[in-house]
């Protein structure tokens, strides 16, 4: 279900960006003029961009997990004016505060981390965790072609997934007129509730797994490096691949449900332009 789940989002995410341009459009003193230029006309195109395509997302089956799942996504890139968005796992955002260098705002987001007793035998006992849309509050600043930017993610689905904080600094680097790599260090921090709920045992859970009981408490979830590389392949079509390749630490590294503390997060999507 987490395709048609995911779909459905995005599909009623583009059917907000839409509608709102439609209500600014609609507003007094914003209908278009019959006098109006095609200049205008064409200028007020131009604030859309529209980029569409498939996606294939690989990602440990459960946090920890050794095992990988293979999911099937659409690839969004859609805004108006650089202010409201549906772009990659945001599926519907809004810009509060831009400049040429900075954004501030707050998004939707899909998160698909969840873990099922039936992914492994070892997880028997320990209960589902489902995945669900996540708020997020955002925030980054470029200088050259470094970009700064600091993310927090909010459950809102009551998953019992808590609050992720995520910082990162990446060099945006464009190596011929169609290729960027863009690569850097990033950190992530989780607070208690996301980790006992991801990684902690309580005894009763112990008790019907057969896992030591583990307690844990709010800190470090992993230090990771952010890899994206984007090529042109023409005017209307466009790749992207994205790796991000951490460890897990503190709390998640150490907990008798983490198989591996290596973590590999990877995307792959092709786009058509259509603005």
């Amino acid at each position: 279900m987490k395709f048609a789940d995911f779909c459905r989002c995005t599909v009623v995410s583009f059917t907000c960006v839409w509608l709102t341009n439609a209500a600014v459009a609609d507003e007094p003193g914003t209908a278009p003029d019959a006098s109006a230029s095609p200049d205008a006309s064409s200028a007020a195109a131009g604030l859309w961009k529209v980029s569409i395509g498939p996606a294939l997302m690989v990602s440990p089956k459960y946090p920890g997990s050794r095992a990988f799942q293979v999911l099937p996504l659409p690839s969004l890139d859609i805004s108006y004016d650089d202010r409201i968005f549906s772009q990659g796992l945001d599926v519907l955002g809004i810009n509060l505060l831009k400049g040429p260098a900075y954004h501030f705002g707050t998004a939707i987001s899909f998160d698909f981390q969840s873990r099922n007793e039936s992914d492994d035998p070892r997880l028997h006992g320990l209960g589902n965790v489902h995945y669900g849309p996540k708020l997020k509050v955002f925030a980054d600043y470029s200088v050259s072609l470094l970009t700064g930017s600091v993310a927090a993610y909010q459950d809102i689905a009551g998953t019992g997934q808590g609050l992720l904080v995520s910082g990162d600094l990446v060099a945006n680097m464009p190596l011929t007129s169609k290729l960027l790599v863009s690569v850097g260090p990033g950190v992530t921090w989780a607070n208690a509730v996301y980790n006992r709920t991801l990684f902690g045992v309580s005894a009763s859970q112990s008790a019907a797994s057969g896992l030591p009981v583990y307690d844990t408490s709010s800190g470090i979830r992993d230090v990771h490096l952010n890899t994206y590389v984007s090529y042109d392949f023409s005017k209307k079509w466009v790749g992207s691949v994205s790796l991000t390749a951490g460890r897990l630490e503190h709390n998640a590294g150490h907990s008798p449900i983490t198989e591996q503390r290596t973590e590999l997060n990877f995307l792959a999507a092709v786009n058509y332009r259509f603005k």
